[in-house]
């Protein structure tokens, strides 16, 4: 399976990391600091289980297993923190486990164990060279004032949020603008197209022109309809693995 850990201290991280490469179970790990860099995984790959952290910075583990449910698959969720007083909370939202630090291997595989079966129960079984094909939506739909605009998915170059509006532009050079959500829209894209580069922007990745470096140590995408867009820090390196930088 592919496991994806959310956790803000490298130490942690690190030590979680290695006693998830000693199982079996276990192809590939990735690692997250925060929700931002760990959403941008989740839409980037097939991640299968989340080991996920309560206090994150200034960030909050439930909010990032809360945004797990808009996804078309949604991972398996185990908690892995240094509290026990969220355990409640955490089985409310339906984590198939609670592990708390420091973690030994005999814990974590009791936990790995717990989502093989749950995996088994919920997938649907096959061969494993034939896998479930990706979600490739060709269109979506807007409706607004009773009007419902149809977009080809294809044809979006850029989205972006502001005020609580979600503003989708095409390579015709034309905008809609929608109270759906990032997390709503993403849902709807291909994830060999489209990433997202800002807590507020998704970009067709086909349609990026230059990456350049902004103020403080920051990064900006200049689009092929010359729209810029920033890269926020916590995105970009997922980014430049997507572009082979």
């Amino acid at each position: 399976m592919n496991v994806l850990l959310v956790d803000d201290e490298p130490l942690a991280r690190d030590e979680l990391a290695y006693l998830l490469q000693q199982n079996i179970t276990v192809n590939t790990v990735f690692k997250a600091e925060g929700v931002k860099e760990a959403l941008a995984l989740l839409f980037a790959h097939h991640i299968d289980l989340v080991f996920l952290d309560i206090s994150l910075n200034e960030e909050n583990g439930f909010t990032l297993a809360k945004e797990l449910h808009q996804l078309n698959t949604p991972p398996l969720v185990i908690f892995a923190t240094a509290y026990d007083k969220y355990a409640v909370q955490a089985f409310d939202i339906n984590a198939i486990d609670y592990v708390l630090k420091p973690f030994d291997q005999e814990r974590i595989n009791q936990a790995l164990q717990k989502a093989k079966l749950a995996l088994s129960t919920r997938l649907p079984q096959g061969p494993p060279s034939s896998p479930a094909p990706q979600k490739d939506n060709q269109f979506i739909t807007l409706t607004n004032d009773e009007r419902t605009v149809v977009i080809k998915t294809r044809e979006i170059l850029a989205a972006t949020v502001e005020n609580g509006e979600l503003t989708i532009f095409t390579l015709d050079g034309k905008k809609y603008v929608s109270h759906e959500t990032l997390v709503w829209l993403r849902s709807h894209l291909a994830a060999q197209h489209f990433i997202q580069v800002h807590r507020s922007a998704i970009v067709n990745i086909d349609n990026i022109r230059e990456l350049q470096p902004w103020f403080n140590h920051t990064f900006i995408l200049i689009m092929t309809n010359n729209q810029r867009i920033p890269v926020g820090r916590s995105y970009l390196k997922v980014l430049k693995t997507r572009l082979n930088m």
